[in-house]
């Protein structure tokens, strides 16, 4: 069983930065065995990528509108995912989720994850303000 906790959000003002965190437990799995991604669904928005990296660390995808501006990472030593957050715009306000899956999704390909592990968790919520 897969289990995902995000944190980190917050309100913000336009220009700031946050950095959001997702703790995975998966019993009987090992974390460094899939990629993981960020997504967001904004408010009367479909939930949309943001960023995926893989299994290693050494492959990031982002989506165009977040490119330059945020940054994926993940320590596999602590089960955690990670998305900086930088130069944020009224745009990004969204609650924000992770996941895990067994490969990374390119932008063309739909930004995302093939075979994802994980149900959905409660995400944080990020909300920039003018």
């Amino acid at each position: 069983q897969v289990q995902v906790a995000e944190s980190g959000g917050g309100l913000v003002q336009a220009g700031g930065s946050l950095r959001l965190s997702c703790v995975v437990t998966a019993s009987g799995l090992s974390f460094d065995d899939f990629a993981m991604a960020w997504f967001r669904r904004a408010p009367g928005n479909e939930r949309e990528g943001v960023s995926c990296i893989s299994r290693s660390g050494d492959v990031t995808y982002y989506a165009n509108s977040v490119k330059g501006r945020f940054t994926i990472s993940r320590d596999n030593a602590k089960n955690t995912l990670y998305l900086q957050m930088n130069s944020l715009k009224p745009e990004d306000t969204a609650v924000y989720y992770c996941g895990l899956g067994d490969t990374c999704m390119t932008p063309y390909q739909g930004l995302g994850l093939v075979y994802q592990r994980n149900k959905w968790g409660q995400g944080t919520a990020v909300n920039v303000s003018l």
